[in-house]
């Protein structure tokens, strides 16, 4: 595996990008409360909950776009930004397993991959080597679920709309899920090879 480089451009903490990612993180708990709201018999607040998902959306653009025009990317801001994208997954995998909109075979297929690649993660350092990036297909598969959630939050009623966004939903959650563990798949391939290479130079 060829481990590219990660160019910072600065080792600050206290920048713009770095202050929208951690609004994201602080969004979380806000997020997963309003989906399970109505479990606890409050009122369904659905709507708020996609508005949240919908501005950590629009953050997460500009952290990204502003940390590069900026030169304030950051090795905080590298740890920041997937985290985020991670929490989110895992806050709407809970609530909506919940509350019995999702499967629960899902989020197991989903969060076995997260074992996998943290396994892979350990045996990168016990080489010596940083975490893999993020490739195409994890990014592909992290904007297929992140589309997907909010519309199956959506389906859960009764009528045209709901209807449509359970087709488009489920549409993106198999796309996600699929692109998510072949993602998975690479990153194991490419530290198999990593792994055999170091024992051929030994």
């Amino acid at each position: 595996m060829e481990v590219q480089e990660t160019r910072v451009q600065t080792d600050r903490v206290l920048t713009i990008p770095n202050i929208l990612s951690t609004a994201r993180l602080f969004g979380v708990p806000l997020f997963l409360w309003l989906i399970l709201r109505p479990e606890f018999g409050g009122p369904k607040s659905d709507l708020w909950a996609l508005l949240v998902l919908a501005l950590s959306g629009v953050s997460d653009y500009l952290d990204g776009m502003l940390a590069r025009r900026w030169n304030q990317i950051s090795s905080l801001g590298r740890l920041l930004d997937p985290a985020a994208d991670r929490l989110y997954i895992l806050s709407t995998l809970i609530g909506l397993t919940w509350r019995d909109i999702l499967p629960l075979w899902l989020p197991v297929v989903l969060l076995a991959r997260e074992v996998v690649l943290v396994a892979m993660v350990w045996i990168l350092r016990r080489h010596g080597y940083p975490p893999p990036q993020v490739n195409f297909l994890g990014k592909a598969a992290t904007f297929n679920l992140m589309y997907a959630f909010p519309l199956l939050l959506l389906s859960d009623g009764s009528g045209p709309l709901h209807t449509t966004a359970a087709i488009f939903g489920w549409a993106f959650a198999g796309w996600g899920t699929t692109l998510y563990w072949w993602a998975g798949v690479l990153y194991v391939v490419q530290v198999r090879r990593l792994v055999k290479a170091d024992a051929a130079a030994d």
